[in-house]
């Protein structure tokens, strides 16, 4: 029997990997046998470097950036097994964790550490990046990361913005004359599984910049802001990216990635499927197993086991989904791949010891699913 386990990483628990290592021990207790094709997965979010460097035995990377506030802060990223491409989660290096909770103001953040992870790729000689851009902290439209690549944004009086959203409305001229021009020749995707335009009431100031620290004042600013942002960019580079499905993502970094670097915004469990080629090595398994910490009605919006499931519906293989917290609105996931969901805590107690306790509870899980299978057989 051949069994494919790809599932997410369990949050503060478990490693993709460390799940699916886990998952291996359970089945092969009663299944000796069987060939267990390991694939660790991300939909994009937290945990995506590390999933798909552990997919194609890549290798982490370390540097130190700008933060959020231009304090220095150590950022990781990845590079896959081909050499070739980089995986970056923005929130490494300008992410809202990095701020506390007191000094949170979305006029002062910036995104230029984000720029400098992305050089520090470059300089490995990646010419493809992935770039996951949730949790961040900022609302600069993607302002500090160009100014990081070697992009000016200047005042009316020649000089550079200052940094964070609360200047946006000074910039009066573009000039990407010394943006790093290894750019030019490097494929950009961007995972990005919310479809906010940049301004406006769904845009990103209203919508995620009270979670940013924004008071209702603020967030007034910052939009007007982007909007004058947009403007300029629409003058000066001809592009109208304002009311762009996923250019409001991550305070508007959608937008610059944009307008300033020609990448394309998809969904982080297509990237995700595609860089671990997962179609592929699912055409002759028999059974896929998957799952991620909680699993509930939101994850049909491009989670990790329903993207998985997705593909497995399309060889008519069974999937079986674990999950530390089983919650609402599962039902429509049956109707889209997913064959069984299964809960993995042996006991209902503290959430800690249950965390500490998740590779045991997934292969003691995974070992009783064995037994029913062998038994159908």
């Amino acid at each position: 029997m051949k069994f494919m386990l790809a599932p997410d990483s369990f949050k503060e628990s478990m490693t993709a990997k460390e799940v699916a290592d886990a998952m291996e021990r359970g089945i092969k207790k009663i299944i000796p046998y069987a060939e267990c094709v390991k694939v660790p997965m991300a939909d994009g979010g937290e945990g995506t470097v590390q999933s798909l460097v552990d997919a194609t035995e890549g290798e982490i990377c370390k540097t130190i950036v700008r933060g959020p506030l231009g304090d220095e802060t150590l950022a990781i990223f990845g590079i896959l097994g081909d050499k070739k491409i980089a995986i970056i989660e923005m929130a490494s290096a300008s992410g809202l964790h990095l701020v506390p909770r007191k000094k949170r103001n979305p006029l002062l953040t910036s995104t230029y550490g984000t720029g400098e992870i992305i050089k520090a790729a470059l300089d490995l000689g990646v010419n493809h990046i992935i770039i996951g851009i949730g949790g961040s902290s900022t609302n600069d439209g993607g302002a500090g990361m160009i100014q990081a690549l070697g992009g000016k944004l200047l005042t009316k009086n020649n000089e550079e913005i200052n940094q964070g959203g609360g200047y946006l409305n000074l910039l009066h001229k573009i000039d990407l004359s010394g943006l790093d021009k290894r750019l030019k020749d490097t494929i950009i995707e961007v995972a990005c599984d919310v479809n906010n335009p940049l301004t406006g009431p769904n845009g990103a100031s209203y919508i995620f910049g009270p979670q940013k620290g924004a008071t209702s004042q603020m967030v007034e600013i910052l939009d007007e802001n982007l909007k004058h942002y947009a403007k300029i960019i629409k003058e000066q580079l001809g592009l109208d990216i304002e009311s762009i499905p996923g250019a409001g993502a991550a305070g508007g970094l959608g937008a610059g990635f944009l307008a300033f670097l020609s990448a394309k915004l998809k969904k982080g469990i297509d990237l995700v499927t595609k860089h671990t080629d997962l179609k592929e090595k699912m055409r002759d398994v028999d059974y896929v197993f998957t799952g991620e910490g909680s699993i509930d009605g939101q994850t049909l919006c491009g989670k990790t086991p329903m993207g998985v499931a997705l593909i497995a519906k399309e060889y008519n293989i069974p999937v079986i989904a674990f999950a530390g917290r089983i919650g609402d609105g599962i039902e429509p996931l049956y109707e889209h791949g997913i064959t069984s969901i299964i809960g993995i805590l042996s006991e209902a107690g503290d959430i800690d010891k249950a965390l500490e306790k998740g590779p045991e509870n997934v292969e003691r899980t995974c070992e009783n699913i064995a037994r029913i299978i062998l038994l159908s057989k």
